[in-house]
């Protein structure tokens, strides 16, 4: 039975992937800042742990990953799913520094100090894979919104770059780039709000976390033993345009 670890396991597509990984036989590490969340996933599944964790620390994402390996003995799969919003929206040159600081750390700085500590573990298992979580932002971008655009590209290049680094050593890291997902992050928007994210997408609707967490497994699967250094885009269309 594999051991998977899912950041930001605690809502939105982190629960979801948990619970899809968890259908499939994995025992999950359920990460998240918010423990009571983590727990409250972690409670409805046979084989799964919550431990609190702030990724954009390295300490405690080294700390996640030693929580996963004492609960369950190694690591193979890790999906680096924890993520902010990007902390309102504002032109380039009117984005304030402690903005661009707290939207990098979580989005950017934290799925590296992740992949950092996730590595050394799925290698002394033998390999693995590990599936980053970007957004069409990471592979377009958006009026008013320069420090998420730019630390989802950055997730795409680390992801990419990782991927050569460990091809050789049974390790296949890969990326999602979901569109708009109906998930915490998009708060208590208005149905007329809903409705023009919707309009947006060539299939004019918004997508579940489950539809991501569907593609997430895919990567994370047997199935995908030749797939490294991809993104797969998630998005209804939104960039085929």
């Amino acid at each position: 039975m594999k051991v998977a670890l899912v950041t930001g396991g605690g809502s939105g597509i982190g629960a979801a992937v948990v619970r899809s990984l968890a259908a499939e036989g994995a025992r999950v590490a359920v990460v998240d800042r918010d423990l009571a969340r983590a727990e409250e996933v972690a409670g409805d599944l046979p084989h799964a742990v919550a431990v609190a964790a702030d990724v954009a620390d390295p300490d405690q994402a080294r700390r996640m990953v030693a929580a996963a390996v004492e609960a369950f003995g190694s690591l193979d799969v890790a999906v680096n799913c924890a993520g902010v919003g990007a902390g309102g929206t504002a032109p380039t040159a009117e984005i304030e520094p402690e903005t661009w600081a707290a939207v990098r750390s979580v989005n950017l700085d934290g799925v590296f100090f992740s992949m950092r500590a996730e590595i050394p573990a799925i290698l002394a298992a033998g390999g693995g894979a590990i599936v980053t979580v970007a957004s069409i932002m990471g592979l377009v971008a958006h009026t008013g919104s320069a420090a998420y655009v730019a630390a989802k590209h950055g997730v795409l290049g680390l992801t990419k770059a990782a991927a050569l680094d460990y091809a050789t050593h049974g390790i296949r890291i890969n990326a999602v780039a979901p569109g708009y997902v109906r998930t915490p992050l998009l708060g208590s928007q208005s149905d007329e709000y809903l409705g023009a994210l919707a309009e947006r997408h060539p299939v004019q609707r918004i997508a579940t976390p489950e539809e991501v967490a569907a593609v997430v497994a895919f990567l994370c699967g047997a199935g995908a033993g030749f797939v490294t250094g991809a993104c797969y885009p998630v998005d209804g269309g939104y960039t085929a345009r």
